[in-house]
């Protein structure tokens, strides 16, 4: 830069001035001191002077304090994580595909445990695993916010089972141990009942009494609707993947396969669910919403009422081609109530459309008047409920 030409023009006065190289290379020019005019700054700087190596220490200190920032915020715990040193493993309560359910004490509290295994030992691809813990963090991140009398309660989640405390001895230690570290474990308040399945085994014989069969399902209704008010698809709703508490209330579990729903139907697709619950859309693999759920507690109506299992002596193969193709759906014995009927068939519509949303279904239920009975009729009371009969069940 050739400083002997340098022109600056004076940011108050306009004028302009020459310097030559024997001025400062630093030059102030302070105006207040010249009848108290508005001051102006100007600053020229050498090349050749410019410290360099001080603008990398600086640089470097910058982008160190910046990146133990990021740091930092990456290992903040998630809002629904837990501490796995309050967690106490008990006993095994059920096994599934992708890991084992446990009855543990979690801060003194009686607590279920989920842990979940997806890929470790070989069950699933590297890309499968990382898209199912994804997909993992994201629902655990809705779930843990939910509240409901009718839902099981959320109490928390981790990202990893190395703090675990596993028990000593007997075969679960074996099973604990071999828990790989990158295991993801959920923890929700342990409900002591079993699930609605074998509460209805149980009662396959006897059968339910009517207001009992409305409770129930006046609890169920309730807890979709409200996951539904929640943007909640359930998406496997069936007798087995329901709880219920010593007072027989029940409440909505395993949340495995639920999502929170798109807004374009055409972005939830697959065979979700179980066969026999699954609604014809889902059979087929066309998009499908929260009517799905709709569906499958038509079939969980029919259930509790007939304390029975649907179509018991078809195929899976069967089932999917007849739902979808034959518009199949469970016999309806010819004691059941005429508005618990209507219900039931409202709700397992081929079209989801046409079917009810869940606090509809909510309002219907309350309106079913159960003082006279109208419950399944115990098969050694009479062996024609599926014959025209004016008997009453309880």
């Amino acid at each position: 830069m050739d400083f002997k030409n340098v022109v600056k023009e004076d940011s108050v006065s306009g004028t302009a001035q020459k310097f030559d190289e024997e001025d400062l290379e630093l030059r102030v020019k302070d105006n207040n001191n010249n009848n108290n005019r508005e001051s102006s700054t100007t600053v020229f700087l050498r090349a050749d002077m410019i410290d360099f190596k001080s603008w990398d220490v600086q640089l470097e200190k910058h982008l160190s304090k910046t990146w133990c920032k990021d740091t930092e915020a990456r290992n903040k715990p998630e809002e629904w994580e837990i501490d796995l040193a309050k967690l106490d493993i008990k006993n095994v309560i059920a096994h599934g595909t992708y890991g084992t359910v446990y009855k543990g004490v979690y801060d003194g509290q009686d607590v279920a445990v989920k842990v979940l295994d997806w890929g470790e030992d070989g069950v699933a691809t590297a890309a499968e695993s990382a898209a199912l813990r994804s997909s993992f963090q994201q629902e655990v991140a809705v779930w843990h916010k939910l509240d409901h009398p009718n839902v099981t309660k959320f109490v928390g989640a981790s990202m990893g089972t190395l703090n675990l405390k596993i028990p000593s001895q007997g075969a679960l230690a074996g099973i604990c141990n071999s828990l790989p570290s990158r295991a993801c474990c959920v923890v929700v308040e342990y409900i002591p009942g079993g699930t609605l399945k074998k509460f209805l085994i149980r009662n396959s014989r006897r059968k339910l009494a009517f207001r009992v069969v409305i409770q129930l399902a006046l609890d169920l209704a309730r807890g979709l609707s409200y996951l539904h008010s929640k943007k909640i698809v359930h998406r496997d709703v069936k007798t087995e993947n329901m709880l219920l508490d010593t007072s027989r209330t029940l409440k909505i579990a395993d949340f495995g396969v639920a999502r929170v729903e798109a807004q374009n139907p055409r972005d939830m697709t697959g065979n979700t669910g179980t066969l026999g619950y699954m609604a014809p859309e889902v059979l087929d693999g066309k998009p499908y919403n929260r009517k799905c759920d709709v569906y499958s507690f038509g079939i969980c109506l029919w259930e509790i009422y007939c304390c029975d299992m649907p179509y018991p002596d078809l195929s899976f193969a069967e089932v999917s081609s007849a739902v979808v193709q034959q518009n199949l759906r469970p016999e309806i014995p010819r004691c059941c109530p005429g508005a618990f009927v209507s219900i039931m068939r409202k709700c397992w519509d081929g079209k989801p459309n046409n079917r009810p949303e869940m606090d509809e279904v909510v309002r219907m239920l309350e309106a079913v008047d159960t003082s006279k009975g109208g419950g399944m009729i115990p098969e050694d009371q009479a062996r024609g409920c599926l014959c025209f009969t004016t008997a009453r069940g309880p």
